[in-house]
Formats: structure tokens, C-alpha cells, sequence
């Protein structure tokens, strides 16, 4: 492509450093036809006034059930005054325009093969009274092992019907099957899964069974447990963990029936990591990727003891994440994913 340069303009930007002017320079591009067009530069886009971040702290205190003038007020010192009701009514528009498009999105190009579904609870306010409410979240893992944001929905508790809602909405816009599925252990999950994938391997969270362990023995035998179950849990191969899996029940069985109950209760599904790679068992084992996510959004809402409204409170959940304030990494053993995910497609064409 040629062209060439015509002088410069001056574009002024707010931040979150404030207000800046920016020298932006203008230029004229020359197709292969002879005609030109004015160059356009992809890092600041047409009438762009504010940065992402800017808009993304403005839609956030307005998320957390401050009204546009409280922002106004809170930000003006931030901004230099530059934000107005009217900005913030703007921002707050697309933010729930982005909120609805996101919801509706297709998902049949997004190349996820494992989930990993938990569920928070939050108090927001209904009919003038605190109330709390679950937020569902699904998150996908894609071949690469970049974890994604796929769901966020608010019920009223983690029931069967409520979980069915959200994995029916997902398969409705295209969500393919997944190949390996991790959660906390609810039955309202278990059910629901079991009626839309029932042939997927389910992973029990270890994290949240050794708190089912110790809740069912008095504290003295704790450290035992602990010892006993993490030995299991943490062996090197598969062969050793159903060993020692073995020797943990028969051990329990006569020190405390109540926690060999409760292990055999979660059955093989408390196991199911071992049947992939080792480089992927930490990430497999447990529901630690979305509990850091629901800590890290109580963390963010805290100073609000109370969300406005139960839609606001999945909306700041999903904006924390869309705007890059939170952000999710690759999980561990992310390289031998693409190995298992031809071996399953090999799997399921030979069915």
C-alpha cells in the first residue's frame, strides 16, 4: 500500500490518567486503482473520547449501584470534571448493549473441550429487601488451554432446573460437546449434566470432598485425614492412587465410617483426572479455577454489602472479565491438549 503524509490533527483522550491531547497524524492511502482514501489509525478509533479502562471504572461504579450523579461526583476529581451524567448514561448503554450481545453470541466456533461449572452467592436487593441469589458460572477451556468466560446467569439456587436452563441455553447457540467436565460435587449439577452429555466424564472437585471428609469426623482426626487423603489424591500414577484409594477406604472403614462413606459416595468420579495426561492433572483435579474467579468478584464488590439488583449483579461479574480487569491464564499442562482432542475426535468418529 502507498500513500502519503498530510500534516496531523490533534485528538484530546480521557483516562484514567485524566485528560490528554494526542497528536494523531493524517495521512492519504493509494489503492491499486489510483483512487485514495483517508488513512484510519486502528489504535484510536473515530470519535473516540475516553479509553477502554475509563469507561470500563465508569460502567463499574455504576454497576455496583451508584447513580450517574454519585459517579459524576466520584470520578470528577479522576477525569478533571469530564464526566458528566450524560457520559455516563452513554457508557452504561453500551455496556448493556455489549451485556445482551455477549448473551446471545454463537458459540459453535469456539473450540472448547473442557468445562468448568460452579455456582456463587451473592445478596442483592429484591422488592426493597436483601436477598440472596446464585450466579451460575460456566467457564470454557479452548484447545489451546486459554480459559473463557462462556455463561454467567442469575438463579435463585443451584437446582437441576436451573443448571439445565444454562447448559440448554449454551448447546441452543452452538456449544459443542465438551470432553471433560469438572464441578463441586452438587447434585443439582450432576443431574443436569447427566441429562444433556450423559457419556462425558465428570470430575468431582478433590478440594471440596476433603471438606466433605473432615465435616464428617471430629477435629482430633483431622491431620489424619488430611495426611491420608492427600497421599491418595497427589500419588505419582493411576495405578497408585487406586491403591491407595483401596487402603483409604479399608483404613476409614474401622477408624471412622463415616468418612469411607462419604469418599465412596463421590465414586469414580473423584478419579476421574487420572485417566488424562499427568502435565494435566493439576488443573483437572479441582474447581479452582472459577472459586479464584468468585473470590476475586467478592473481592471487587465488597465496599457494596448489597448489589442493586440481581441482573446488575451478572453484569458486573461478566464486565470485570470483558473489560480486562480480571483476566484468566492458560491452565497447566495447556500443550498436550490438542493430543487429547484428536484422540477423542478419533474416538467419536470410530463410534
Amino acid at each position: 500500500m502507498r500513500g502519503y503524509r498530510n500534516g496531523s490533527r490533534t485528538r484530546t483522550l480521557t483516562g484514567t490518567f485524566g485528560k490528554t491531547d494526542i497528536t494523531v497524524p493524517r495521512a492519504r492511502l493509494q489503492g491499486a486503482d489510483g483512487a485514495t482514501t483517508e488513512w484510519k489509525s486502528k489504535a484510536l478509533r473515530a470519535y473516540q473520547r475516553r479509553t477502554k479502562a475509563a469507561d470500563a471504572l465508569i460502567a463499574s461504579a455504576y454497576l455496583s449501584g451508584t447513580n450517574t450523579r454519585r459517579v459524576r461526583r466520584a470520578l470528577a476529581a479522576l477525569f478533571g470534571g469530564a464526566v458528566g451524567k450524560d457520559t455516563v448514561s452513554r457508557v452504561w448503554r453500551k455496556v448493556q448493549t455489549d451485556w445482551d450481545a455477549w448473551n446471545a453470541r454463537p458459540l459453535k466456533d469456539e473450540p472448547i473441550v473442557r468445562l468448568i461449572l460452579d455456582g456463587t452467592v451473592v445478596r442483592v436487593r429484591l422488592d426493597k429487601k436483601a436477598t440472596a441469589i446464585s450466579l451460575l458460572v460456566v467457564i470454557g477451556v479452548r484447545e489451546d488451554g486459554q480459559k473463557v468466560l462462556l455463561a454467567v446467569k442469575r438463579m435463585g439456587g443451584e437446582t437441576t432446573d436451573a443448571w439445565r436452563a444454562v447448559l440448554d441455553d449454551l448447546t441452543s447457540r452452538g456449544l459443542r460437546r465438551p470432553q471433560f467436565v469438572i464441578v463441586d460435587g452438587g447434585a443439582g449439577l450432576a443431574c443436569a449434566l447427566a441429562a444433556v452429555w450423559n457419556d462425558v466424564p465428570v470430575q468431582r472437585c478433590t478440594v471440596h470432598k476433603h471438606r466433605n471428609l473432615l465435616a464428617c469426623a471430629p477435629e482430633r482426626l483431622h491431620d489424619e485425614i488430611t495426611a491420608d487423603y492427600t497421599d491418595m489424591i497427589y500419588a505419582a500414577t493411576p495405578q497408585d492412587i487406586a491403591d491407595r484409594r483401596k487402603a483409604f477406604i479399608r483404613k476409614w472403614r474401622l477408624r471412622h465410617k463415616a468418612v469411607a462413606d462419604s469418599l465412596e459416595e463421590a465414586g469414580d468420579a473423584l478419579f476421574a483426572f487420572a485417566a488424562l495426561p499427568p502435565s494435566q492433572w493439576k488443573s483437572a483435579r479441582t474447581t479452582n479455577a472459577i472459586e479464584r474467579l468468585h473470590e476475586e468478584f467478592k473481592r471487587r464488590i465488597k465496599t457494596q454489602t448489597v448489589l442493586p439488583s440481581a441482573d446488575t449483579a451478572a453484569m458486573l461479574f461478566w464486565a470485570l472479565l470483558a473489560s480486562g480487569q480480571i483476566v484468566m491464564r492458560k491452565i497447566d499442562g495447556w500443550n498436550t491438549l490438542s493430543t487429547v482432542s484428536s484422540d477423542q475426535q478419533k474416538l467419536d468418529a470410530a463410534a
